[in-house]
């Protein structure tokens, strides 16, 4: 669909902020037409008919109510545009939000996040000026000309006819302009993008740039990105000045035109200083709202650039949904789990990343998953968390296919923890809760106690209201391991995924976090992926993956008891796991 028709539909859904918007314009214009003809009046009374001043009284008092009227009106017509604009911007918000959660890190991981914050922040932001400025505008430059026509052909059908051939030119080098103008904008928007997501990544990666002494190098790419920046920015706006001058050249040769024919008519008597003075007094705001169409189109140019980046979010809002193929009935977690000649591939790749695999996780169970770097542990894990689809084959629970679940309906019942917990620069508590934020407050001092957090919390001055800094940096990597398996403990969810979450820890570290960990497994069904043998050994059931595939599977006694894959990494890492 065409992006500006995409755009227009976003007003379409929800009209009656812009429709005001466009009424209260239109009758702005009603009432300049009404100013214009009550100021000749006043001035042909006094100066001309040499009527004393009593004679006008009326005529100021409607002017000022009309005069009033038109700032009334003109205020209306902002305010309204500008609570469409709130609106449909709330609106890509939360559409653009949601799809991403819907997406999961899959999808995010495979976008620079710089240019992600720009497309949700800025991005957004920058459609303001398009929908309250430049839409409203679109209809008024319409209007207002038109409604001035309507007062002056009657009048002086010579100067509505120099007003019709004249008006046509402006949108004319509007149109001209204005694709060279997009085109720059586009330019700018993504050379923005690129700088914003490449400034991320740098500061994101600034300790190990630190560590390796390559933090000065970036700097010069750093620069060269920004001169980059300010060499699209001064071009679009080298456009957008001449643009400003050809249209304001246009409008005022107009004007001229018509003072000029006005002025020799008048003094040759063939128009009378009423008719002269009213068309003169309409012909620069005859010319005004199409002029101010052209700035408004450059203002507005921005939102468009940043909607290219908008939708191609948006288009997978009904891949991620499917709201035609799911059901929205109750969910029964506590059934079976099974994986039915599972495969995985990603985009751009020849190869399975996973399958095809089949295998069954019983209710309550515990299910480890093990195998070398590569071997689609992490995509099982993805697979469960509905963060991805199966390029074939199915995941079933019970009788229902996993994908016939709503995404959200379905992740209500699952609690993950990941051996790199994401912590955000808020307290404590926050941070807690964010796994359920209903839980009471029994249940977050129960969560803190199970998980070991008590201790800390209590040598903290701030208690829970702690800021723990931006990705927890106030926080050890124990400690905020501990948070993500408080956060489990807050969620209560019957089904467990636990994705190596003692991977970086040291022995009695992961001892501890082990024991906090088998409390919060009691009567769920858990997924470990896990490298470590003492992680694994209570499992009820082992499953090796190996290139995708799966290459062994039972228990812990059964597999060791024969030759392959398992025993040997068992043998030769016992204690540093597999």
């Amino acid at each position: 669909m065409n992006l500006d028709r995409r755009l227009l539909k976003l007003v379409t859904a929800q009209p009656r902020p812009f429709i005001g918007s466009i009424i209260s314009g239109s009758l702005g214009g009603a009432a300049l037409v009404a100013q214009a003809w009550l100021l000749c009046t006043v001035v042909t009374i006094l100066f001309l008919e040499q009527s004393d001043i009593a004679a006008i009284p009326l005529y100021l008092l409607l002017f000022g109510a009309v005069s009033l009227l038109r700032a009334l009106v003109s205020w209306t017509a902002q305010i309204e545009a500008n609570r469409g604009t709130l609106s449909i911007k709330k609106n890509l918000h939360s559409r653009l939000t949601a799809v991403m959660a819907s997406l999961g890190p899959n999808y995010t991981a495979s976008k620079q996040s710089g240019q992600l914050s720009t497309t949700i922040l800025r991005g957004i932001e920058a459609l303001d000026p398009y929908f309250s400025q430049y839409i409203p505008q679109l209809f008024l430059s319409l209007i207002i000309p038109l409604t001035i026509l309507a007062a002056v052909i009657p009048s002086d059908p010579l100067s509505g006819l120099i007003l019709l051939g004249t008006a046509p030119l402006i949108p004319l080098f509007m149109i001209l302009i204005g694709k060279a103008a997009q085109n720059m904008t586009e330019k700018q928007w993504k050379t923005l993008s690129r700088m914003s997501g490449y400034f991320l990544d740098v500061l994101q990666g600034l300790t190990t740039l630190k560590l390796f002494g390559r933090s000065r190098d970036r700097i010069a790419s750093i620069e060269q990105m920004s001169e980059a920046f300010r060499a699209s920015t001064m071009k679009v706006l080298k456009i957008a000045f001449l643009s400003s001058l050809t249209l304001e050249l246009v409008g005022t040769i107009g004007t001229a035109i018509i003072a000029v024919q006005i002025g020799l008519r008048l003094l040759a008597g063939a128009l009378d200083f009423h008719t002269a003075f009213f068309v003169l007094l309409l012909t620069p705001d005859f010319y005004l709202p199409l002029r101010q169409l052209g700035t408004k189109f450059h203002a507005g140019m921005e939102g468009v650039s940043a909607a290219n980046e908008i939708f191609p979010v948006l288009e997978h809002e009904s891949e991620s949904t499917h709201p035609d193929k799911q059901t929205s009935s109750p969910v029964d977690p506590f059934r079976p789990i099974s994986f039915n000649d599972v495969c995985v591939r990603y985009p751009g790749r020849t190869e399975n990343a996973l399958g095809p695999v089949s295998f069954t996780i019983e209710p309550g169970t515990k299910t480890a998953i093990i195998g070398q770097s590569g071997a689609g542990k992490t995509t099982c894990t993805q697979l469960l968390l509905r963060f991805i689809t199966p390029s074939s084959g199915n995941i079933s629970i019970g009788e229902d296919n996993l994908q016939s679940i709503p995404a959200s309906q379905w992740q209500r019942h699952i609690a993950w923890v990941s051996q790199q917990p994401w912590l955000f620069n808020t307290s404590l508590r926050e941070n807690l809760l964010m796994a359920r934020p209903d839980a009471t407050r029994e249940e977050l001092n129960a969560a803190i106690a199970s998980s070991g957090l008590t201790a800390l919390i209590d040598a903290l001055p701030e208690g829970l209201e702690t800021i723990i800094g931006e990705q927890g940096s106030r926080m050890s990597g124990g400690e905020a391991q501990r948070l993500a398996i408080a956060r489990a403990f807050i969620r209560n969810a019957p089904i467990l995924v636990l994705d190596e979450p003692t991977s970086h820890t040291d022995p009695h570290l992961e001892e501890s976090l082990q024991k906090s960990l088998k409390t919060l497994m009691k009567g769920r069904t858990t997924i470990v992926i896990a490298h470590r043998l003492n992680t694994i050994m209570d499992a009820d059931r082992i499953i090796v993956l190996h290139n995708g595939t799966i290459l062994q599977e039972g228990t812990h006694e059964e597999l060791i008891g024969k030759e392959g894959y398992y025993r040997t990494a068992t043998m030769t890492a016992r204690e540093t796991g597999i």
